[in-house]
């Protein structure tokens, strides 16, 4: 009866190591589907955006997050004025751009 009990202890201390394993292996699964899924390509988008704002120059056709079409007249260091109509200028933040279109 005595070896038994053992027997079962030994067992169950060897299925608990397995437990602990695969624990941390799921963990870490989840931790690469979170980056793979949601961090990577964030990372990659808000690149993209600072390239995009750091390129702005005078001339180029673009769209606002507002949703505002116009052509940049004149780039600061954090603001650009843009023309939305014939003798309409509108500041804004170089941020706001979400496009530059091609003409």
């Amino acid at each position: 009866m005595a070896t038994e009990a053992f027997a079962m202890a030994g067992n169950a201390a060897a299925q608990g190591q397995g437990g602990q394993y695969q624990g941390i292996i799921m963990l870490v699964a989840m931790f690469a589907i979170f980056y793979f899924l949601l961090i990577r390509p964030q990372q990659k988008r808000a690149k993209q955006q600072k390239e995009l704002v750091g390129g702005l120059k005078a001339g180029d056709n673009i769209v606002t997050a507002g949703g505002m079409h116009g052509n940049i007249t004149a780039v600061e260091e954090t603001t650009v004025t843009v023309e939305v109509a014939k003798g309409v200028k509108v500041k804004m933040n170089r941020a706001s751009v979400i496009e530059v279109k091609q003409l």
